[in-house]
């Protein structure tokens, strides 16, 4: 893994506390059937772990695309809400994958980060690296529209974190 995370500032613990229990509503959302779960999450950034299920593969044996694609848009869910307020809504307007190599048999981690925030739109990129090797997998480009609670700063990760 990079050391991506250090550059980023870290979190009060409920904050933390409130985006580890992401996907665990106690209703089973897509995350968490999936089996996604935050290992790091920081103001603009986010770890996330996707467990190899044999479930996960399509027909040819490798895990399929639509999972790790949600991978690394779930991955900025709490990167983004970590700079909100609680009573933010976020969603994405647009996800561009590019998929590199292929896994069949390991975890998948993902790394997601902010990469500019708007009042409504923000800007993020996210990695997925096979969780063994640390073979990069898939990485992404994704745009989020902000609405309500949000918190009106344009500058980048690197700017607020300066």
């Amino acid at each position: 893994m990079s050391d991506r995370a250090a550059s980023f500032a870290e979190l009060d613990a409920a904050t933390v506390a409130r985006w580890q229990r992401f996907g665990r509503s106690g209703t089973v959302h897509f995350p968490e059937y999936l089996g996604l779960t935050v290992e790091d999450v920081r103001a603009g950034y986010c770890r996330m772990r996707m467990p190899f299920r044999p479930e996960l593969l399509h027909g040819g044996g490798i895990v399929h695309g639509g999972a790790l694609a949600t991978l690394l848009d779930a991955v900025l869910v709490p990167a983004i809400g970590s700079g909100l307020g609680p009573g933010a809504e976020f969603s994405t307007i647009d996800l561009h994958v590019q998929f590199l190599e292929a896994v069949a048999d390991d975890d998948v981690v993902a790394e997601g980060w902010v990469v500019r925030q708007g009042r409504r739109i923000v800007v993020g990129e996210s990695e997925a690296r096979a969780a063994t090797s640390g073979r990069l997998i898939a990485k992404s480009v994704l745009t989020y529209h902000v609405a309500g609670g949000h918190r009106a700063d344009d500058r980048t990760t690197e700017e607020r974190s300066a």
